[in-house]
């Protein structure tokens, strides 16, 4: 009796596991090898000389951006946090009541948000929030991820999924990891022009199209396709224009946010190191559905380790800051002032900061 309740059981645990619809139906590819940290990523500890600044009420200060001595940041929470460099003061200016993630100030100093919930926005210097744009194409524009602004004030921005909406599939996170394990190709890259207010796709077939950055002279713009470990160079001007390369590759990480420094530099966020299961399982799409249908502890997730990295426009990494004890983890990107480097992080209960000495960067002052 116990032998045949033991093979029913068995019988359905398989159907389970088999049978059990799941919002994903995960494509072969082949992830390239990861080498791990090693060469320009070589494991080191530089970033446990961070401190913290507490954001009472809120966490998870995603994105960033710099206006004269204040430091902006957009919460899990909806709220936009103002941090006064100079007075410590700390204010919870605008809520838009949806997902910002990616933050930058145009030339009159409008706050332009990248809303997972509510798409495109633009926040006036008086903290008035309007929509710029939601659709593109007749299709909806429903995971707004990161953006920057040409000097003509063009605003580049990443959708980071097509099919898996933030809103509608659990959150900015849970989405992430349902497209990650899916690797359909669903993300783009679009441009909202603010003169004629129209929305263009300029690149698609990404696999979570997540940071933007455009450099200082408005000549490419970078964005980084997280679900496969690479950075991409969208060319604005030149011979090139509207041709696209792959500018980095197999980073020994999930990258997300990517940010204009100073000097020709950006910074980029890893938000994870890579999955070994995730790699392993990339040319077996039928076994991605079965970890699909796992329980969600038994399933790929980001595991706790803070890396930020600088590199060229030229993909020439020029410094890796680590800390493997992750004790401000999930680190989405970072962002230079005249003293400190501020790090963002998708899940931390703090904004953290590194002073300049503590870089080591050359060429720093």
């Amino acid at each position: 009796m116990m032998s045949k309740k033991i093979l029913l059981a068995a019988a359905i645990l398989a159907a389970y596991l088999l049978l059990w619809p799941v919002p994903v139906e995960p494509i072969s590819w082949a992830a390239p090898t990861d080498k791990g940290f090693v060469g320009d990523f070589k494991q080191n500890k530089k970033l446990a000389a961070i401190e913290f600044i507490t954001l009472p009420d809120t966490h998870g200060p995603e994105g960033l951006a710099i206006l004269g001595d204040e430091v902006y940041a957009a919460t899990r929470e909806g709220w936009i946090v103002r941090y006064n460099q100079q007075t410590g003061e700390q204010v919870n200016w605008v809520n838009t009541e949806g997902s910002p993630l990616g933050i930058v100030f145009d030339a009159d100093n409008n706050l332009l948000i990248a809303d997972a919930y509510k798409g495109l926005l633009k926040v006036s210097p008086a903290g008035e929030i309007s929509l710029l744009t939601r659709t593109v194409d007749n299709t909806d524009i429903d995971y707004a991820d990161d953006l920057d602004v040409t000097a003509d004030g063009k605003i580049y921005f990443s959708d980071a999924s097509t099919k898996f909406g933030a809103q509608t599939n659990g959150g900015t996170y849970a989405a992430s990891l349902l497209d990650t394990m899916e690797h359909g190709g669903h993300g783009r890259l679009l441009v909202y022009d603010p003169a004629d207010k129209s929305t263009k796709q300029l690149m698609d077939g990404l696999n979570f199209s997540n940071g933007v950055a455009v450099d200082a002279d408005s000549q490419f713009v970078l964005i980084n396709e997280t679900g496969s470990y690479r950075i991409h160079k969208y060319w604005l001007q030149g011979d090139k224009t509207g041709e696209s390369e792959v500018l980095i590759n197999n980073l020994p990480g999930f990258p997300d946010n990517i940010v204009r420094g100073r000097d020709g530099r950006f910074w980029v966020g890893l938000v994870s190191p890579r999955s070994k299961p995730l790699d392993d399982l990339s040319a077996y799409p039928l076994m991605r559905k079965i970890f699909q249908r796992l329980p969600p502890f038994m399933r790929p997730q980001a595991v706790p380790y803070s890396h930020v990295f600088a590199m060229t426009g030229e993909g020439e990494v020029l410094i890796s800051l680590q800390d493997p004890d992750g004790e401000h983890h999930t680190n989405t990107g970072a962002i230079e002032t005249d003293d400190w480097l501020y790090i963002s992080s998708l899940h931390a209960d703090n904004l953290a900061r590194i002073s300049w000495q503590d870089v080591g960067l050359e060429g720093v002052e």
